[in-house]
């Protein structure tokens, strides 16, 4: 499963509660109408095929970025954007109910 969680960009043992509290942001890459369908506390939506034209919604590149979507291949993919644009913390949290389930305790 370990190589599974590489393809897809998966951070191994984050604590993604800590780095809410800490002031990190949950980025849902899924659609409008999945993410009106549920998703993570504090989560934003931002599709995924409009990321680039959005990072005027995240404007400090030092802040700490959560990805999730459905299985952890979209937000796998924003997490690489999001890199590559000079954001410096992104992870990926996979499973947005998971995330949440993770964040909330």
């Amino acid at each position: 499963m370990n190589w599974l969680n590489k393809i897809l960009g998966l951070a191994p043992a984050a604590d993604f509660g800590a780095l809410v509290q800490a002031g990190g942001k949950i980025i849902d890459v899924r659609s409008a109408q999945e993410f009106k369908s549920g998703h993570a506390p504090e989560a934003i939506n931002i599709p995924l095929d409009q990321l680039a034209s959005q990072l005027h919604r995240l404007k400090d590149k030092q802040q700490p970025i959560i990805t999730c979507c459905v299985t952890g291949a979209r937000s796998g993919n924003a997490k690489r954007i999001l890199q590559a644009k000079g954001y410096q913390q992104v992870y990926n949290g996979g499973n947005w109910a998971r995330l949440g389930r993770k964040i909330s305790g």
